[in-house]
């Protein structure tokens, strides 16, 4: 047994014992711990989840309008009234409807909560699947489909939560608004969460927000290593990099030829890496990520803390792309077009960069490092859309931090919460800059690389979605009812 294997091992023997003495604990204690019972109505939600699973939410033929309507339909059936359900539908998106709902506290409406997810998925095709993507099928312990986790699994919870808030009539000192939107998956298209802002603020008025983002990470053996919480997120920017010039004949060759220069303008944005930056979030990933790693790289994570930050610690941390990609902005070319004719010099050649933007740097400045990186005055750098509104990554206040804390140890003890902030996008970034601080919390824990969201055969562990499904339901009621914990 290697010492990778051995360390994994002796996890997994404390773990077992953290169990044996909490069951010890449940069976001979009056107080029985919140985590070791179950949610009622699995089945009730098992077959809410399937239901929205199976509308398929796709741009391309999918309707957004048809999921919100059903997921409307289960609210009223649980007693909210008409007046707190709205199907908002916009003018020229027909197929894109987004749902608010609303449970009313006795607090004003700027202290309410607002739970957070998206209805539309990815594109998928039948024929590069396994299963059909939008059947939901249960094999081995997991879900598959199309939206499994990404969003439907919390838009589900989300929706299973508010119907039994308002059934059991649970007395809630704060407003649980929820939103479902659609759009957030093809934001260059639309997008609910910035449409809702703009159109019908009133109705998602809030003190923060609960969103997709977070979650736990497992180990071999499903053992689970932390409950990560997201507070912020990279600003997603596209660049487009262009040359023009008058082209001609292929027979007669010119020193200027555009697909030459864009190329050489690309070859020196890929040599360029942007400063190495850190913030409170990243700070405290790095710092309680040491703890939990041994040897060299529990080192290096503490190292690149350093003022300034230890290079060589730098070098092998940015080995792993995950870590890479939250250290600093990073831009990549995604696409290119270029030439009219095979037998003509290129006129026009251009070429999509994607940035991802570390939070406090603004899209103008990225694109004034790119004209400056490119260094050539007929290679032009432009938005390819305008620059979305961003903010500070969202405070990471005891308020936030000591009910997911208490709860993750309730049910996972001994294992921590630990802040994150997201390379990529979620509805988060229209939300915290309109003044709705978002974090993404979810309490479904899955091996890293395992979901495959986006990708082929998106699938979950059914007992992370049903710890999940625990999880927020508690933490929810926590934040909204002032529930005891």
């Amino acid at each position: 047994m290697n010492a990778y294997r051995w360390e994994w091992q002796a996890v997994i023997n404390m773990k077992k014992c953290r169990l044996l003495f909490v069951a010890i604990c449940v069976y001979t204690s009056a107080s029985i711990s919140y985590a070791a019972t179950s949610l009622e109505g699995e089945a009730e939600f098992r077959a809410l989840y399937k239901e929205l699973i199976e509308i398929n939410t796709t741009l391309s033929v999918g309707s957004c309008t048809k999921a919100a309507s059903a997921m409307a339909e289960h609210l009223r059936h649980s007693g909210i009234p008409d007046a707190d359900i709205h199907v908002i539908v916009p003018p020229d998106f027909p197929a894109q409807g987004n749902l608010v709902a609303k449970l009313p506290g006795t607090l004003p409406d700027s202290e309410s909560l607002l739970l957070l997810a998206h209805i539309d998925v990815v594109e998928a095709n039948r024929e590069d699947w396994q299963r059909d993507p939008f059947k939901l099928v249960e094999e081995n312990g997991y879900f598959y489909a199309r939206g499994a986790v990404d969003d439907k699994s919390m838009s589900a919870i989300f929706v299973d939560v508010m119907k039994r808030l308002s059934r059991d009539k649970v007395p809630l000192r704060r407003s649980v608004v929820l939103a479902l939107t659609c759009g957030e998956e093809t934001p260059n298209t639309f997008n609910g969460a910035s449409y809702l802002i703009e159109h019908h603020r009133d109705l998602i008025t809030a003190k923060f927000a609960l969103n997709e983002g977070g979650g736990g990470v497992l180990a071999e053996g499903r053992v689970p290593i932390y409950n990560g919480i997201q507070a912020g997120e990279k600003t997603y920017q596209n660049y487009r990099l262009e040359v023009v010039n008058p082209g001609g004949h292929s027979s007669r060759p010119r020193a200027d030829n555009a697909i030459y220069q864009l190329n050489d303008a690309l070859r020196r944005v890929s040599g360029y890496e942007f400063p190495i930056e850190f913030n409170d979030t990243t700070r405290g990933f790095f710092r309680q990520m040491s703890k939990m790693e041994s040897g060299q790289l529990s080192r290096d994570m503490l190292a690149i803390l350093e003022t300034p930050p230890d290079k060589s610690a730098l070098q092998r941390i940015q080995q792993d792309p995950g870590h890479n990609s939250i250290l600093h902005t990073t831009c990549v070319t995604t696409m290119m077009d270029a030439g009219h004719a095979p037998n003509a010099l290129p006129q026009r050649a251009t070429a999509n960069v994607n940035c991802r933007i570390f939070p406090g740097r603004s899209q103008e400045e990225i694109r004034q490092v790119l004209e400056t990186i490119v260094d050539d005055v007929e290679v032009t750098v432009s938005f390819v859309d305008p620059p979305e509104t961003t903010s500070p990554p969202p405070p990471l206040t005891d308020e936030i931090m000591k009910p997911i804390q208490a709860l993750t140890e309730e049910m996972w003890p001994g294992v921590p919460v630990l802040p994150k902030m997201a390379a990529g996008g979620t509805d988060g970034r229209f939300m915290t800059p309109a003044g709705i601080p978002t974090y993404g919390v979810s309490g479904l824990f899955s091996k890293p690389g395992e979901v495959n969201a986006h990708g082929l055969n998106e699938k979950v562990l059914v007992k992370s979605l049903m710890d999940s499904r625990l999880f927020l339901d508690r933490l929810i009621k926590i934040f909204a009812a002032q529930e005891p914990y």
